[in-house]
């Protein structure tokens, strides 16, 4: 989740910026400018309201059950289709998965609130909608990134190809074949890097026309 704090930082302090990459940032269901032909059947939106509503009024109860033996573990959920695709399973096996959902680290009080203030910031109300804001870099139009998989199924692709839409400042890139570890696979921070510093775009990573969003 430590990409949402960037759309803040595009908004309060763009004078400060020299460039922005965003991969994979997750996305917000409350911000307004979503269309709700888009969300409305999107399985992750209830879920996500559920999850923060236990997190901000029961902090205690998810908690205990985050620790428990019969709550999924990280590795369970590596292994799982559901939440990745072809590709970042091939890139679970070389990395060293997501330390920090561990129960062993979940048990530590500050490591829980530390993952539930951050949940909480994320998908709570905010004070202004990204899709709202105007371009930070007027003279250079190639300054701000957002790179998604198109087989993501953590965060949907509709979505910022929607965000991309309503902000044509935004260079967005999509791989085909990705899904939501995108950092992690071969040669592809290099074709981040690349795009960010030297404004390069490779044709293999421009969004498909197979689908359209409002």
């Amino acid at each position: 989740m430590g990409s949402y704090p960037i759309w803040s930082c595009l908004k309060y302090i763009p004078e400060r910026l020299a460039g922005v990459t965003m991969v994979v940032p997750v996305i917000n269901y409350r911000w307004p400018s979503f269309p709700d032909s888009l969300t409305r059947e999107d399985y992750r939106r209830p879920l996500a309201k559920l999850l923060y509503w236990v997190a901000k009024y029961t902090p205690g109860l998810l908690h205990w059950s985050v620790t428990r033996k019969w709550f999924p573990s990280p590795s369970v959920m590596e292994e799982k289709p559901v939440f990745f695709n072809k590709r970042d399973m091939e890139a679970l096996k070389k990395t060293e998965g997501f330390p920090m959902l561990t129960k062993e680290r979940l048990r530590e009080q500050s490591v829980f609130n530390t993952l539930r203030n951050d949940f909480l910031v994320c998908y709570g109300d905010w004070d202004f909608d990204p899709m709202e804001l105007t371009s930070p870099f007027p003279q250079n139009q190639n300054c701000v990134h957002i790179w998604q998989g198109y087989e993501d199924k953590i965060v949907p692709f509709e979505l910022q190809r929607c965000i991309s839409k309503k902000l044509p400042w935004i260079q967005y890139h999509e791989v085909a074949d990705g899904g939501h570890l995108l950092v992690h696979y071969n040669g592809l921070r290099e074709a981040i890097l690349r795009a960010m510093l030297l404004g390069e775009e490779h044709h293999l990573y421009r969004p498909s026309a197979d689908k359209t969003v409002p």
